[in-house]
C-alpha cells in the first residue's frame, strides 16, 4: 500500500522558464509537506535530470523558449520506455490541454495557479505513479518467480511434458485430473550402477558420498545432454536414461550406445582426477515402453514396460566395467558398433537370454550418431 508519507517523499521536478512560477510552485508544495523537490528553468536539462534522478512527477510548463514542453515530453518517451510519462503539464492555453494528454501527459494544471487544484492534482498524480511503480515491481517479481518455477519444472520433467502440463487449466496445487501417458513402439533404456558403492560409502563421510555422486552424475548429465537423451531418474548410486522419448527419434539406440561408451570414459577420467577406483556396470535394452507423469505433489516422469525391467536386469546381471546389451539392442545397433558375444545367461524373471558386451565404436563403418549441437 502507498501511504501519505510515501507520497510526500516522492521525487518532484518543477520545470518553468519563469523563475517566479518556479518559486511559487515550490513554496506551495513545501508548504503542503513535500520534501523532495528540484527545479530548473532550462527545458534542455530535463531529460538528463530525469535520466539521472528518475522523478516520480515532473511539473512541466508547455510554453518555453528554445524547447517547448511537447518537445521535452518527446525526449522523455525515449527514457520511459515502459510508456508511462510522469508528467503534469502547466498551461494557460485551453487547447493545449487535450494536445498534451494525447502527447502522453497524465494531467494538467491551469494558469494562473489555484492552490487547491495544484495540491490535489500533484497528490493524485504521485499516488498513481507510485502505485504504478509498485505494481510493476510486483509484476516483475511474479515473472521472475514464474521463470524460476519453469526452470525447476524442467529439471523434473522433459520440456515437452512440462509444456503440456502448463497448457492444462485443470493443473492445480492438488495435481491434475487427466493422466499423462504415452506409448512408444521403440525406445532404448540404459541403467548404470556404481559397483560396490555401498561398501565405498561406508568408508567415507556423508559429505564425500554426496560429492562423489554429484560429480559422477553431473558428468553423466552432460553426456545425456550431448546426445539428446532423457534422464529419467537416479536411485541411490543407480542412473537411468532413455532415448526415443518423449520425442521419438529413429537413432535412439545409437544415442544410448554412444552415451554408454562415453560414460565408461567419464568414469576413467573421474578416477584419474580423484584417485578413486570406482567402476560402473551398464545394461541396455530396446523395445516398446509406456511413459508418463505420476504423482500429485512431486511430479515424476517415469517409464514402464518389459524393456525397462530387462535393461535393469542387463545391468544387475552384468560385469563391472562392461556394457551388457540384449540381442534386440545389438540388432538395432548393427555394424556401427563393436560387440563381444557373452553367450546365454539366466536372467531373473526372464529365463535364459542371449546377451552381448558393447566394446566400442566401429571406426571402419559409417559414423552413427554425432553429438547434438
Amino acid at each position: 500500500m502507498i501511504s501519505s508519507s510515501d507520497i510526500l517523499h516522492g521525487k518532484i521536478l518543477i520545470v518553468d522558464d519563469l523563475e517566479a512560477n518556479v518559486l511559487l510552485l515550490e513554496r506551495m508544495l513545501l508548504g503542503a509537506g513535500y520534501v523532495s523537490i528540484e527545479t530548473t528553468t532550462d527545458p534542455l536539462e530535463v531529460c538528463e535530470l530525469h535520466r539521472k534522478n528518475r522523478y516520480d512527477l515532473i511539473l512541466l510548463d508547455l510554453q518555453m523558449p528554445g524547447m517547448d514542453g511537447f518537445q521535452v515530453m518527446q525526449g522523455l518517451k525515449e527514457i520511459e520506455t515502459g510508456g508511462y510519462l510522469p508528467v503534469l503539464v502547466i498551461t494557460a492555453q485551453p487547447d493545449h490541454k487535450l494536445r498534451a494528454l494525447k502527447a502522453g501527459a497524465k494531467d494538467f494544471v491551469s494558469k494562473p495557479f489555484d492552490l487547491a487544484e495544484v495540491l490535489i492534482r500533484v497528490y493524485n498524480m504521485l499516488e498513481v505513479r507510485l502505485l504504478h511503480l509498485e505494481t510493476k515491481k510486483l509484476y516483475d517479481r511474479v515473472v521472475a518467480e514464474q521463470k524460476l518455477s519453469e526452470r525447476l519444472l524442467l529439471n523434473v520433467l522433459p520440456q515437452s511434458i512440462a509444456e503440456r502440463l502448463k497448457g492444462r487449466p485443470e493443473v492445480t496445487a492438488e495435481g491434475f485430473s487427466e493422466v499423462i501417458a504415452d506409448s512408444f513402439a521403440e525406445a532404448t533404456v540404459l541403467f548404470a550402477d556404481i559397483v560396490q558403492f555401498t561398501k565405498f560409502s561406508e568408508s567415507v563421510s556423508a559429505e564425500v558420498v554426496v560429492d562423489v555422486l554429484n560429480d559422477i552424475f553431473t558428468r553423466f548429465d552432460r553426456i545425456a545432454d550431448e546426445y539428446g537423451l532423457e534422464k529419467i531418474k537416479t536411485i541411490g548410486d543407480a542412473y537411468m536414461v532413455a532415448a526415443g522419448l518423449p520425442v521419438p527419434v529413429s537413432d535412439h539406440a545409437d544415442r544410448v550406445a554412444n552415451m554408454a561408451l562415453d560414460m565408461m570414459e567419464a568414469i576413467d577420467r573421474y578416477n584419474a582426477h580423484s584417485g578413486h577406483t570406482l567402476r560402473v556396470r551398464i545394461g541396455i535394452d530396446t523395445g516398446a515402453v509406456v511413459a508418463g507423469v505420476i504423482g500429485k505433489r512431486k511430479f515424476l516422469y517415469d517409464l514402464w514396460g518389459d524393456v525397462v525391467n530387462t535393461a535393469s536386469r542387463m545391468e544387475s546381471h552384468g560385469v563391472p566395467g562392461r556394457i551388457q546389451v540384449t540381442d534386440a539392442a545389438r540388432q538395432r545397433l548393427s555394424e556401427r558398433f563393436l560387440f563381444e558375444e557373452r553367450g546365454t545367461i539366466d536372467v531373473k524373471g526372464k529365463g535364459e537370454m542371449r546377451t552381448w558386451f558393447l566394446n566400442g565404436r566401429n571406426r571402419s563403418a559409417e559414423s552413427g550418431t554425432a553429438p547434438l549441437n
